[in-house]
């Protein structure tokens, strides 16, 4: 299923939650949705899975209008950091009634996720403890292997090795039944790797949507002897730099020419990949316009003089 969304307005009183929001997304991938606290990522899936209803513009999933639409929404599940289970009995009563209303439920490969788990069919929801509901979540979202389904921060309660087996889970699976996955997470280095294209929202406006490996692409460490990194990325825009003795290191942000990889393999300088993480930050420090200018580099500013 694919998204279409165009002009997207979501307003809370005199609060725009989203601003004017366009983009679309092909079906069968898996998305990276990304952006700080109060972005407006909770806001929009909740339009995208119909719990809420746009203020203006339109949001098209598979080609149809999803708010009030059942036959939509019955092939979109959204799971939230709670797990959407929290007011339901036992986690048996869970998998009912996700079964009652998922049309594509796998009865069997939900059983598996509970062993693998650790999760018994007779626990009462309210007594789990956060880890535990946010994987009952895991396992409700995919054993419904909805058409699209959504993971709002909802393996933050899980610990590491859950949060692993979450990944490889979903990978797997994934692959064995395509179908559109969006993930929204503040825990980027740890799900950079599932991510085939990310969109990133700042202040309810669209930032950048791109294939993961071009975002990357974009950012490139630099390592070596402190004075001939410095003569380096004088002009570039600097992300952050770091100095150990002799040798620095700074992370710059913008695509470097062959000219430029050229001069710094002469200078005796490595460049190597930055993580997805120190992009993100950089592309939502400025003000959430849709197309933040990049920085230019301060000339006067020597990132590198107070490091240590």
């Amino acid at each position: 299923m694919n998204i279409e969304v165009s002009g997207l307005r979501v307003n809370y009183g005199d609060v725009r939650a989203i601003d004017d929001m366009t983009f679309s997304l092909d079906g069968g991938k898996i998305y990276g949705l990304l952006g700080r606290n109060g972005s407006g990522k909770t806001t929009l899936m909740s339009v995208l899975a119909g719990f809420r209803r746009e203020s203006g513009g339109t949001v098209r999933v598979g080609g149809h209008p999803v708010f009030e639409n059942a036959a939509i929404t019955r092939e979109i599940c959204l799971i939230r950091d709670a797990g959407e289970t929290i007011d339901i009995d036992k986690v048996e009563d869970a998998l009912y009634f996700a079964e009652w209303l998922r049309p594509h439920w796998d009865a069997a490969y939900a059983g598996e996720l509970l062993d693998r788990f650790g999760l018994r069919r007779n626990m009462k929801v309210k007594e789990m403890s956060k880890g535990q509901r946010s994987a009952l979540g895991v396992v409700v979202g995919l054993a419904g292997r909805s058409q699209l389904t959504m993971f709002d921060e909802s393996y933050l309660g899980m610990d590491a090795p859950s949060r692993y087996a979450f990944y490889d889970a979903l990978l797997a699976d994934f692959m064995e039944h395509p179908r559109t996955i969006i993930l929204s997470t503040h825990l980027i280095e740890e799900y950079s790797s599932l991510f085939e294209e990310v969109v990133i929202i700042d202040r309810g406006r669209l930032v950048l949507h791109e294939e993961s490996q071009t975002l990357l692409s974009r950012g490139t460490s630099v390592t070596g002897p402190a004075g001939q990194v410095e003569a380096f990325t004088a002009g570039l825009t600097v992300l952050g730099a770091k100095r150990l003795g002799p040798t620095a290191s700074a992370m710059v942000y913008g695509d470097l020419d062959e000219a430029q990889r050229r001069k710094a393999r002469e200078a005796g300088l490595e460049l190597g990949p930055i993580a997805m993480q120190d992009l993100f930050v950089h592309l939502t420090e400025g003000s959430g316009d849709a197309a933040p200018a990049v920085p230019a580099a301060d000339a006067s500013a020597n990132p590198f003089g107070d490091a240590r």
